[in-house]
């Protein structure tokens, strides 16, 4: 079995879909291709498919510059924009036969319980919010985000949006008050063999250098550098490789 783990997506489809094309898992219209349906392939995404991450990939996203994440209109256009991916994403998975495994992060919660508001002083996720001039997410993407699992695991390698201990798989008022979501992989690195996995993938921490590899795990929010990777979780020892997407 080969596995493509892929980070936090934050609204880069494109990236998305030139990723799958790629690996031979979508085909030139985007749907799965037998390899993934049959499963000697799968997908592994990692979460936080909404809420672009810098007001540049608001603009890339819905071709305004710049990017006012308080007009109403843009962020109508912003939501649009995701809405329709998603809805394409959906098809994709649905027709993959089991094999393409979406995670919830914390964006996707947020988007789907309407809080909280995430964002920083410069930038607010605001797009899902009518009371704000947004749109709603449609019922029918609330349904399908609400059946995302935390975690998979696949022969002892455990996959999850922030890390491999259970309290950090709840988006509540703690996870968002305290630090141990950005810090627990060089604070407490020993959570993972203590929770008696062979190895971790996680997402939720920006990668600015790329894909970051360690002896038990790796942190593979990295999508905006172009970088995924690939596992074969059968092989012994396991050696997971980073793979960069070509552009140009």
């Amino acid at each position: 079995m080969r596995v493509i783990a892929v980070g936090d997506l934050h609204g880069n489809f494109p990236a998305l879909w030139r990723l799958l094309k790629a690996e031979g898992l979508a085909d030139t219209s985007l749907r799965p291709t037998a390899g993934l349906r049959s499963g000697r392939v799968r997908l592994v995404l990692l979460g936080d498919l909404v809420h672009p991450k810098t007001p540049k990939d608001y603009e890339r996203l819905t071709g305004l510059s710049p990017y006012d994440p308080l007009d109403p209109a843009h962020l109508r256009l912003a939501a649009g924009a995701q809405i329709r991916e998603l809805f394409r994403l959906k098809a994709f998975q649905e027709d993959a036969g089991g094999h393409a495994t979406i995670l919830l992060g914390n964006h996707d919660e947020a988007a789907l319980k309407g809080e909280p508001i995430l964002g920083n002083q410069h930038l607010k996720h605001l797009e899902f919010h009518p009371e704000h001039g947004g749109k709603a997410l449609p019922e029918a993407l609330k349904a399908w985000m609400a059946g995302f699992p935390r975690e998979l695991i696949l022969h002892g390698i455990h996959f999850a949006h922030v890390g491999p201990v259970p309290w950090l798989q709840e988006y509540d008022d703690l996870f968002y008050a305290q630090s141990e979501p950005k810090t627990w992989w060089f604070r407490t690195p020993d959570y993972v063999e203590r929770m008696g996995y062979r190895y971790g993938v996680y997402g939720h921490v920006p990668m600015k250098g790329g894909i970051l590899l360690k002896e038990r795990f790796a942190l593979i929010d990295a999508l905006d550098l172009g970088e995924y990777l690939e596992l074969f979780p059968e092989e012994e020892p396991l050696c997971p490789r980073v793979k960069r997407l070509p552009y140009g």
